[in-house]
């Protein structure tokens, strides 16, 4: 990272930007073309590694790619606000952001899949709740395990 000034490098620190923020932005290699598409998420820690749980349709073309080709990257952003000067050239934004790369591994057990679910909506809604079987069965759930990623945040003085 080139701005090591902006760098957050503490798990805790990182773990609060993806507090903060709801939806990731996953881009995959379509066949030599990027495809990148917004998803809502999940996460937990493993140690070390990133774990991002996603949902979505059990069939379209971002299953597709996936499936021929797992490997991903993502960026995770907060709103931000303007830093706004009189010379534009001074002006800016303050952020917060998570970008990383890893792996796709689709979850398929449904104890792991109700979890991953479980994972996302406490994330999105700050609640639990319990999924039913047909719940679980009618999504599909996948994951991105990162051990490769980096906050980075230019934050108020």
């Amino acid at each position: 990272m080139r701005r090591k000034d902006r760098e957050v490098t503490k798990q805790s620190e990182i773990a609060q930007i993806l507090d903060m923020c709801k939806t990731a932005c996953i881009a995959m290699d379509d066949e030599g073309e990027p495809y990148a598409v917004p998803l809502s998420y999940g996460y937990e820690w493993k140690g070390d590694d990133l774990i991002l749980y996603f949902h979505c349709a059990k069939e379209g073309k971002k299953l597709e790619i996936l499936k021929r080709n797992n490997r991903v990257c993502f960026t995770i952003f907060s709103e931000g606000e303007l830093l706004y000067t009189e010379n534009p050239c001074n002006s800016g934004y303050y952020f917060s952001s998570v970008t990383g790369n890893g792996v796709v591994d689709f979850i398929e057990e449904t104890v792991e899949k109700g979890h991953a679910l479980q994972k996302m909506f406490a994330h999105q809604t700050k609640r639990t709740v319990e999924f039913t079987k047909a719940q679980i069965d009618s999504v599909c759930v996948f994951q991105i395990i990162s051990q490769n990623y980096t906050g980075k945040r230019k934050a108020k003085r």
